[in-house]
């Protein structure tokens, strides 16, 4: 593991004198070079209208809504995808859409994006209109089939589009060609709330609001969905992205969330009031995603959208007993994956710049996860598969900075025809299928393409810090101004620092993770409460060390109602 601290240049800077000077570092490094990049008011957002096909897809759905037609939204089986559904069907009943409803199908039996069978499926219903959240935008075939049966598409979408766009009525994507929206990296739910505020105003300018005597809504009551349908999707954390994460937890905090997200945050032992970014990845989204990974998504759907809090509640204990066995299934594929990796045998720096795993009873729903376990401990592209049917893998992929996965999989389409049946997604992470008989032609062309675009340096783990903070530094009054300065996440990640530190104790807890109380090596009278979680427990607890190199982050950990500082070890290496 190489520790590097990450470089700053406040030379250029216009931020305000108020502003404390080691905010002022850690926003620089992060690419924030004025006080206005700050701003994250709604006010600061971009306007619609620069979003490519938002008109188109706004007069649609105000002509949907003249007639009463019926509206059909199809999602994806993932917490984007249900933060955008339940959105949409929120947002829509509230304007006035007397037949709304949603289908997110199951990823097992109709796989990823509105094909024709889903299309099919969901013809069933009727709908005059389909209006795609979180997917779509490779959906040649599904469009076209809709189409053929007399049902127009809106598709909104942010993953990155093909060579071919689907014949929809309209397509909202800020990613597709032409589009002059600045911000590339909304979710599915901000594409999706960026829609909802343009057809509100369509529909304020047809005196709609006024005609059928509703009272126009307030889109920022849903901003709590938006807000956890951006972070567990881990899309980079711009200017727009934090401004409506940041507003969705001011909502959260304040408790004026939806009863679901009350409830997964019970479930979860989160206190609201101190909710922050993290806790919306790391503790909301995993228990909607489990949903989609081992059943059926609807059920995170039915959570969000329910108004009655005891039904809320009943809902996301079902989704945390499916995240726990999601956590069995998994723990499971990743001792199979490390046996996997072992046996090759081979020390980091002969490993192959990827690695590709299959294991024949491994689950479908789960290789997205186990791919980012195994790059997260050997630093190497990692695509993961699942048996699908009629004798087709199911691959997830998870990739490393200097490395966009997409591409590269379009690189390897592209120079070997017929190979990969499908694919896409993002730069980070990707999904494609193939023929199990491929397998192999595929892992040898993937390697061959991801060793000619990274370099060795790529392929080094690098732990990129903040510096050093001052003994007095390391306090309450830091660990609270940083939490304030958020939201931290993808790309704009929550600040951490190195420096060398005694151990005063050391214990296992839990099982795998290290409680300490550790004390500045210059200043050993001052003791702080420490824990690293997870360990290598062959390693760790060490009694021969005395002092350590540290990289941490610093965080208030409450325990009965009395907070108190806690570092949070990412790293520790024994001097």
């Amino acid at each position: 593991m190489q520790i590097v601290t990450r470089p700053f240049d406040l030379s250029g800077c216009e931020f305000s004198a108020q502003l404390d000077p080691l905010l002022q570092r850690i926003y620089q490094s992060r690419g924030v070079e004025n006080q206005t990049s700050l701003e994250r008011q709604l006010s600061c957002l971009p306007e619609p209208q620069s979003m490519t096909g938002l008109q188109a897809a706004t007069q649609r759905l105000a002509a949907a809504a003249q007639v009463q037609q019926s509206v059909l939204i199809v999602g994806d089986f993932d917490a984007d995808g249900a933060t955008s559904s339940a959105l949409m069907l929120l947002a829509l009943r509230a304007m006035g859409f007397k037949s709304v409803d949603f289908l997110v199908p199951n990823r097992f039996d109709y796989g990823y994006g509105l094909t024709p069978e889903i299309v099919d499926l969901a013809a069933e219903k009727s709908p005059n209109l389909i209006v795609t959240v979180d997917n779509g935008i490779s959906s040649v075939d599904g469009v076209a089939r809709a189409n053929h049966l007399g049902i127009d598409v809106i598709v909104t979408d942010h993953h990155l589009p093909g060579a071919v766009l689907p014949a929809a009525a309209a397509i909202v994507n800020p990613n597709q060609q032409g589009c002059e929206f600045p911000s590339k990296n909304l979710a599915g739910v901000g594409v999706a709330f960026y829609l909802l505020i343009a057809l509100r105003a369509e529909l304020r300018k047809q005196q709609w609001f006024e005609q059928q005597q509703i009272p126009e809504p307030n889109l920022s009551q849903w901003l709590d969905l938006v807000a956890l349908g951006t972070v567990a999707d881990v899309v980079p954390l711009d200017q727009v992205n934090r401004a409506l994460v940041h507003q969705g937890l001011l909502r959260i905090r304040a408790g004026h969330s939806r009863p679901g997200i009350q409830a997964l945050l019970r479930i979860a032992g989160k206190n609201p009031a101190r909710l922050v970014a993290t806790d919306l990845g790391f503790a909301l989204g995993p228990r909607l995603n489990a949903a989609g990974r081992l059943d059926d998504i609807s059920l995170g759907i039915q959570c969000l959208l329910c108004d009655d809090h005891q039904q809320a509640l009943h809902t996301a204990q079902e989704l945390d007993e499916l995240n726990q066995d999601r956590k069995s299934i998994e723990t499971g594929m990743q001792q199979q994956a490390l046996a996997i990796v072992e046996q090759l045998g081979l020390d980091h720096s002969a490993m192959p710049a990827a690695l590709c795993l299959f294991q024949p009873d491994w689950h479908q729903g789960v290789v997205g996860l186990l791919a980012s376990r195994i790059k997260e401990k050997y630093h190497r592209p990692v695509v993961a598969f699942a048996r699908g049917d009629n004798g087709e893998l199911k691959g997830s992929s998870r990739s490393i900075p200097g490395l966009h996965i997409r591409d590269a999989l379009d690189a390897v389409a592209t120079q070997n025809p017929g190979l990969i049946t499908k694919f896409g997604g993002h730069a980070m992470a990707a999904g494609l299928s193939l023929s199990e008989d491929k397998l192999a032609e595929f892992e040898n062309a993937f390697q061959a393409q991801v060793a000619r675009s990274v370099s060795t340096d790529d392929l080094q783990a690098k732990l990129v810090t903040d510096g050093s903070l001052e003994p007095q530094q390391i306090s309450m009054h830091t660990a609270e101004l940083l939490r304030d300065a958020g939201p931290w996440g993808q790309l704009f990640p929550e600040p951490c620092f190195q420096g060398d530190f005694r151990i005063v104790q050391q214990r296992i807890v839990g099982e795998k993770h290290l409680k300490l109380v550790l004390s500045p090596s210059n200043q050993p009278e001052i003791a702080i409460d420490a824990i690293w979680f997870n360990i290598d427990t062959a390693r760790w607890p060490n009694h021969q060390a005395e002092i350590v190199h540290c990289v941490y982050r610093l965080d208030i950990n409450e325990f009965r109602g009395v907070e108190n500082l806690q570092l949070m070890v990412q790293h520790l290496q024994a001097g």
